[in-house]
């Protein structure tokens, strides 16, 4: 019986090998087969997109390299500035010494891709940076002399121009559309090796890294020569523009950051019509809002972005925005993380009138403003000399403060007309981060201009919770949290 049972189902697993050789199913697919027969066919997005994307050489004159005579390639030097990895000492080998240098020297290789059919392409601000000659080579070989119509740092995006004509462009893709898990493919000169092709998926959209714009985040790789070479989707639209890698050893880790396209297209116009972005500004300085800010002042949600400082004249000073107030909207727009705001604003063309809406103590407050040209933000100026002045009692001291009135002097110096000055912070404002010299100009969701005020915000505030504490150090405010001692 069981030899019977045994050559029934050899029978079966044969007869199932060979349909599946065939080709038939005889049931439904399970995940792995499903995944299997699901995996994308790149050949014909590179035969779509490949002859859009160029490799780009630059060279700079001599007199302009801090490090030609270290012994190192061209490709680890690119390496090594682009993403941070410091500069190994005795990069030449042993007993070498330097070599004569030419004239000009070749300095790196990047990638870049077609915007138009009239020689206009895309590539990175890093990849052309302080060149004296830039060579765009087609994938027919042919070669021609760049000019740079223009760079952006801040973005990272650059534009040169080819004199040809009827070159193949790209198609720019959406970037709303991209999702989380979509398969991507990146074409470009890793280390030179021109027209490589890569795949991967994204990782994550709306990456904020600390630059101007939010990234998009793949498992892609990336390395030094794809900097300025497109970021694909399975339709054949660019939708990025691969630009760094995050790295702890100095090579590819599976984490790699494009800018998305809408934004660098953005950038890309300007830069063709003027030569230059223009974006507009405030005029303040912001930082992150936590949830125990939140919660503190009664703002409910972690949103927004707080305002440390504001500069004095700026269009922010002129529409009444001032320092600890939270901006939650911009022209109506949510704003839900502090990088939410630098975008909005840049994105808006200066001098139009705009509405700013601020969490204020408690309540919120439409201000209409003029938004100014970008203009780096003047540093701020260190708090002036300590006065003897009448001292706050009862209500400091339960906080673990020890304040005084502030000075007519010290008034003038930071630009305020109120507040009191810390002259010791023990105990929980310790711990909150309190220090002598602060100045306190606000103390729950109460304005604090003299000792008398901060006495009576001190006697409402519920002192075994959490109280927000308003701080003006120098140009810059910030809130600090003191926390009853449990």
């Amino acid at each position: 019986m069981l030899q019977i049972q045994w050559k029934k189902a050899c029978s079966l697993m044969l007869v199932a090998a060979m349909s599946a050789a065939a080709g038939l199913v005889l049931g439904p697919l399970t995940p792995a087969q499903a995944q299997v027969r699901g995996l994308p066919d790149f050949t014909e997005l590179v035969e779509q997109v490949g002859p859009s994307v160029v490799n780009i050489r630059t060279s700079e004159k001599a007199a302009h390299r801090g490090a030609a005579d270290n012994g190192m390639d061209e490709q680890m030097q690119e390496f090594f500035r682009r993403f941070g990895v410091p500069m190994p000492d005795g990069a030449r080998p042993h007993g070498q010494r330097p070599q004569p240098q030419p004239e000009d020297q070749p300095r790196g290789v990047g990638s870049g891709f077609i915007l138009s059919s009239d020689g206009f392409i895309m590539t990175n601000a890093h990849v052309v940076d302080s060149a004296d000659e830039v060579i765009v080579t087609l994938t027919d070989h042919r070669e021609f002399k760049a000019r740079i119509v223009g760079a952006d740092k801040r973005s990272d995006v650059a534009v040169v121009k080819i004199e040809a004509s009827g070159l193949p462009a790209v198609k720019l893709g959406d970037v709303s559309r991209l999702k989380v898990g979509e398969w991507v493919m990146a074409i470009g000169s890793p280390f030179g090796l021109e027209n490589s092709v890569t795949a991967g998926i994204v990782s994550a959209k709306q990456r904020d890294t600390g630059e101007l714009l939010p990234l998009i985040q793949t498992d892609v790789a990336i390395n030094p020569g794809n900097s300025g070479g497109p970021l694909i989707n399975m339709r054949g639209e660019v939708v990025g523009i691969n630009s760094q890698i995050y790295s702890r050893s100095g090579g590819f880790m599976g984490i790699s950051f494009a800018i998305p396209i809408d934004e660098a297209a953005r950038v890309s116009d300007q830069l063709r019509a003027s030569g230059r972005v223009s974006r507009g500004r405030l005029g303040v300085q912001i930082g992150p809002v936590s949830k125990d800010l939140a919660d503190s002042l009664g703002l409910g949600k972690a949103r927004g972005a707080l305002v440390a400082s504001v500069e004095p004249g700026a269009p922010a000073q002129k529409a009444g925005v001032e320092a600890g107030d939270i901006i939650v909207k911009f022209d109506g727009k949510p704003i839900d993380k502090a990088n939410d705001l630098p975008l909005a604003v840049g994105n808006t063309k200066p001098g139009t009138h705009s509405t700013v809406t601020v969490f204020r103590r408690g309540s919120m407050k439409d201000l209409s403003i003029a938004v100014g040209e970008f203009d780096p933000v003047k540093p701020g100026k260190k708090a002036g000399a300590k006065e003897s002045l009448p001292k706050a009692n009862a209500g400091a001291q339960a906080l673990g403060l020890t304040v005084s009135e502030l000075g007519d002097a010290q008034r003038k110096e930071l630009k305020i007309e109120g507040g009191v000055k810390v002259d010791a912070a023990t105990e929980a404002a310790a711990r909150a981060g309190l220090r002598e010299g602060d100045v306190i100009v606000g103390l729950g969701n109460s304005t604090v201009s003299s000792v008398k005020e901060f006495e009576a915000a001190a006697a409402k505030v519920d002192k075994s919770k959490t109280v927000s504490v308003l701080v003006r150090r120098g140009e810059m405010a910030q809130y600090l949290l003191i926390r009853p001692a449990h």
